[in-house]
Order: C-alpha cells, then structure tokens, then sequence
C-alpha cells in the first residue's frame, strides 16, 4: 500500500504555527530530536525539504508552503466533518474557537462566554487573543470560528452581524481641563451618559481647544488610530504625539494616568469605573461612529454552536 504522503503532518504543522522545533516540543510535550526526526520523515515522503533551518527564525521553502496550504484545507475539512457529526449529536460536545483583540477578549467576549458554557457546558470553548490582521488571516483559514471586531472592509471574505455602535470619545486627564473648566463645561460627558453618547445633547468639542496639548495615540495600522488622524485632519487640528501604544485600554490608562489626551471608544469607557480624573468629551464627526461586528468567513458551514453563540451575542447586545 503506497504510503500517506501527509502521514505526521502534525508534528510539520505545529513546528510552522510554532516558528521553531523547540516551541513545538513544548507545545506537543514531546522531546525536540522526535519532532525533528518526525519532519525529517515527513520531508523524505514529501520528496523535499519544507523548512529552511539556515535562516532565522524558521521559515518554509516553496514546497513548504504548499505542503502547509495543503495540510490546512485537509485540516478544514476534517473540521467540517466533525463539526457535522457534532450538530447530529446536538451539542452533546464538540469546540468553539473564538477570536478577538485585547479589547473584546477582556470586556466583550468573557459574558457571553460565561451565557454559553450555561447551556452547553459540554462544548469547549477556545478563545484566541490577536491582532486583527492575524485574526482575520485565522478566520479565513478556519482556525479561529468567530471573530468580535470592528466593522470590516472585507465584505466579500466575511459575514458579520452588528451588536452594538461604538463612539469614539475624546479622554483628557482632568489637569488638562482645570485652567478651561468654565469655558469647555458645556462640552463634558457625565460617565453616564457614554453608553448612549449618540443620543446625548452635549455639544461636540472643538479640537482646537487642545492645541499644545499633548496625545497619547495608538501605532498607525490600527483603526483607532486611522479615525483619530481622519477626525483632526478635518477639523485643520494635528495632535501632539507624545507615545503610542499597541491597545486602545493602554492609552485610556495613560490618560487615567495624567500623561496625554486618548481618543476612546464608548464601549471601553462605559463597561470601566467612572475616573474622577478624566474628563470625557463628545467629538461632531461620522468618523467617531463605528460598528462593533461578529464575524464568521463567507460561505463557510456555519455550525449549531457558530449559530447559538451569535444569537447570545445578538440577545445581550454586548
């Protein structure tokens, strides 16, 4: 009988996702000179070698990387099968992979995770902390089931529901505002009034009125980041950075802090305790208003534990 040319492609697959043959080890709690020997015989049924060990880190060949496409869709279609078998048995067992950025995995994802494992203790539940580029790459593979996020422009890879509509909101550390208390009061946001700040009368703030002030922003790839520069551009307003951080709860803390002003968004503020230190004003542009969206990939069998999550989310409106 000819021999399965994917035979061990585990060990191949973990030392990829792992990026070294040691971490791999780890994470399979096996010795490093198995999973070696374990690829080694991968590669010669293969007929070539998948990784180059003379860079670092660890990267692929060329027959690697089709090697690693081909395992992924094998390893899609065994999910699909099972999650098949799991729906039959209705939810009786089974896994729910979910994915989200600091943000939603630590204020978002926990409750409705918590709703969930009520009714079907019985699934388990995986959550994948990352960055949206990565998640995004995670759902389009399979890896990940659901993503929580902001809106997205893919709309052609991704089917998404919205949950609830996010604000951006302009936090200044008190001592910034103390000399403008009187003339820039009329502007505040009581912490009450953030979880509805769209239906709030409160005036929108003029940026101007922290020109020589200093920000606190997120690194540039991010969406906060992008709405933050897009709002200021319009209102002729350029910030003055002083740090950026990688997490919008980071740069909130640094304006909790006294450091510098942070654009926030309303879902962050209004699920953290009211900060005396920390003044909260509404910004006038479209730019501020965002979507916060579950994802699944277009297309994609959506199982009985895809479909019940969602609908939790859908019920609790985050």
């Amino acid at each position: 009988m000819e021999e399965n040319i994917f035979q061990g492609m585990e060990y191949v697959y973990e030392v990829y996702k792992q990026g070294s043959f040691q971490k791999a080890a780890e994470k399979l709690f096996i010795s490093q000179p198995s999973v070696s020997a374990s690829v080694r015989r991968a590669e010669e049924r293969a007929g070539c070698c998948l990784f180059d060990r003379s860079v670092k880190p660890l990267a692929l060949t060329e027959c690697g990387r089709q090697y690693i496409d081909a395992v992924e869709r094998i390893l899609a279609i065994e999910r699909e099968f099972s999650e098949y078998i799991n729906d039959r048995d209705g939810l009786k067992r089974g896994k729910l992979v979910l994915g989200g950025s600091s943000l939603f995995s630590s204020l978002v994802l926990p409750p409705l995770m918590g709703e969930f494992r009520k009714r079907y203790p019985q699934v388990t539940l995986e959550l994948v902390e990352d960055t949206t580029a990565n998640l995004e790459e995670m759902l389009l593979k399979g890896s990940i089931d659901i993503m929580l996020d902001y809106e997205s422009e893919g709309e052609k890879l991704f089917d998404s529901e919205v949950l609830e509509e996010d604000r951006i909101i302009l936090s200044v550390p008190k001592s910034f505002v103390d000399g403008k208390a009187g003339r820039l009061s009329k502007y505040m946001l009581d912490h009450s009034e953030i979880a509805n700040v769209g239906a709030s009368g409160v005036s929108a703030v003029p940026l101007k009125e922290f020109k020589n002030m200093p920000f606190v922003l997120l690194k540039p790839a991010n969406n906060s980041r992008r709405r933050a520069e897009q709002i200021c551009a319009k209102q002729k307003f350029e910030p003055q950075v002083i740090m950026e951080f990688d997490q919008q709860m980071t740069a909130y803390l640094a304006s909790c802090s006294g450091i510098g002003i942070s654009f926030t968004g309303s879902m962050l503020i209004s699920r953290a305790a009211p900060n005396p230190d920390v003044c909260y004003f509404k910004l006038d542009s479209s730019l501020s208003k965002r979507d916060v969206c579950v994802f699944k990939k277009h297309g994609r069998y959506t199982t009985k534990a895809m479909e019940v999550f969602i609908d939790i989310a859908l019920e609790r409106k985050v």
